[in-house]
């Protein structure tokens, strides 16, 4: 990938044209031609940034999360967890939500999306939330063999996606927060 030449705004307006695209259309028809119309750049100078348009929406998804799991520390794993659902308003949490449902049929039909988002956005939250459980055991709020910390991801997505669909309505801070009360801190013997 060529180095950017674009200001850190620039850089931003073009992640948040590509997500609002993305949220409008899918990302099966959302083109280059389209991102580059969208933001008044060409094709060309999108394609030297970032290469494709599996690496650009990943990294489009992951510029809208500047904090890094690892980064937040309260000191308690309860108090990590709570942190990480109250840094998304309600609005930015559903629109992410409805982004990841958006995206779940296109990783499945694109490999070199599968990967990107892996490589750039799951990856870099799993190490976090992995270096958020290890302090939580380091700290002897979790027993080390406790199964459940394997499970932790699965349980949170879980949650982001069945609310939808189970429920009809949107994911929101104050429904993660009793879920964590309710099915996570439980598991973990919190």
């Amino acid at each position: 990938m060529a180095r950017s030449r674009l200001t850190p705004e620039r850089e931003a307006e073009l992640y948040e044209a590509v997500l609002d695209l993305l949220r409008e259309v899918g990302y099966d028809a959302l083109t280059m031609d389209a991102v580059a119309a969208r933001t008044r750049s060409s094709k060309a100078t999108l394609y030297r940034q970032w290469g494709s348009k599996p690496e650009l929406v990943a990294k489009a998804l992951r510029h809208n999360k500047p904090v890094s799991l690892a980064e937040i520390d309260t000191g308690s794993l309860r108090g990590d967890l709570r942190a990480v659902v109250e840094r998304s308003d309600a609005c930015q949490m559903e629109k992410d939500s409805a982004l990841m449902r958006g995206l779940a049929h296109a990783v499945h039909e694109n490999p070199e999306l599968h990967e990107a988002l892996r490589e750039l956005l799951i990856g870099p939250e799993m190490t976090g939330l992995d270096e958020l459980l290890r302090r939580a055991v380091d700290r002897g709020e979790v027993r080390a063999g406790n199964p459940a910390l394997s499970f932790v991801p699965h349980m949170m997505l879980g949650a982001v996606v069945a609310r939808p669909l189970i429920d009809d309505r949107p994911v929101d801070p104050e429904y993660l927060l009793t879920y964590l009360d309710a099915v996570v801190f439980p598991a973990l013997g919190v």
